[in-house]
């Protein structure tokens, strides 16, 4: 029974592993909530009757896994999502208590069950901004939005009301009207291609000009764990001039279906940076200055 659980139920790790970064944003956390929910299933596959398919069995328990233990933990956030932007003069504010929203390797999605989706679904912004809703309406939409259940199911599996799934659809849809980004329009591969060839190599010459002239004029730069964040041309630059630290390389890689970069400052892993880029320009940049997230991108150390 174990060895035919094991085998049904593998090829369903990676998606339900996005499903748990939907609902947590922190690519950690949804991988101890994979073993979470697969130890779960595995205890109480004895009683899996069939009466649903085994991959929305799964996603039963991990949805209420996840329900579980957002109950326990503060939302994630961008520094963008805590206050006004900063001037890049003032002294960097720390945040190191704030669990802060993670990235997630396109490695970790790149399967057909997630691709269906569509990239747009694991977005940096969107993950963002699905933390500003309250659980359960994070995993209605979700359920719904993105892996088109039923409102008879998803009900089902909050034990509520089809009318209840519906109104908490709703107000998620009106709750992320105000906060998410305008959606972006990606320039064509080849151009996107030249863009962020300019981009590593004035990063890596730290030519402050020919990186900012890269940038949209309303574009951010966020840093968590820092509180601070610049929003403007002048304003990187500014802090690039006053911080830009020593030796850097680059090296690529994709994030939240982004372009991405692992930032090695005198040879040590510094950050993980992803780009938002536009038919302007790149009009977003997050440094995630968190080295534990090199192994899960598989960048060397």
């Amino acid at each position: 029974m174990a060895d035919d659980f094991i085998e049904l139920s593998d090829p369903f790790r990676r998606e339900l592993l996005v499903h748990c970064y939907r609902m947590l944003g922190s690519v950690h956390e949804a991988e101890d909530l994979v073993q979470e929910t697969y130890l779960r299933a595995w205890k109480a596959y004895d009683r899996f009757e069939g009466r649903s398919s085994l991959r929305t069995w799964l996603y039963r328990i991990a949805t209420t896994t996840c329900l579980t233990a957002i109950e326990k933990r503060a939302r994630r956030p961008l520094p963008t999502g805590l206050g006004t932007d900063s001037d890049p003069l003032d002294d960097l504010v720390e945040g190191d208590e704030i669990p802060w929203l993670e990235p997630i390797p396109d490695a970790a999605t790149a399967d057909p069950a997630t691709i269906v989706t569509g990239r747009e679904t694991i977005r940096l912004a969107l993950i963002a901004s699905l933390q500003y809703l309250p659980p359960r309406q994070r995993a209605v939409l979700i359920l719904r939005d993105v892996l088109k259940w039923r409102a008879s199911e998803v009900a089902d599996l909050l034990d509520t009301s089809t009318a209840a799934v519906n109104s908490a659809l709703q107000r998620a849809h009106a709750h992320l009207a105000d906060v998410t980004e305008d959606t972006i329009t990606e320039p064509t591969t080849k151009t996107q291609r030249e863009i962020l060839d300019r981009y590593t190599t004035a990063f890596e010459n730290k030519d402050i000009p020919t990186l900012v002239s890269l940038f949209t004029a309303d574009v951010i730069w966020e840093m968590p764990p820092y509180k601070s964040w610049y929003r403007g041309p002048d304003a990187i630059a500014t802090h690039l001039k006053v911080r830009c630290p020593g030796d850097i390389r680059v090296t690529p890689t994709r994030a939240n279906g982004q372009p991405a970069f692992g930032v090695y400052l005198g040879g040590e892993p510094f950050n993980i940076q992803v780009l938002t880029i536009g038919d302007k320009g790149i009009s977003h940049v997050v440094n995630f200055l968190d080295p534990s997230l090199f192994p899960v991108f598989g960048l060397p150390s």
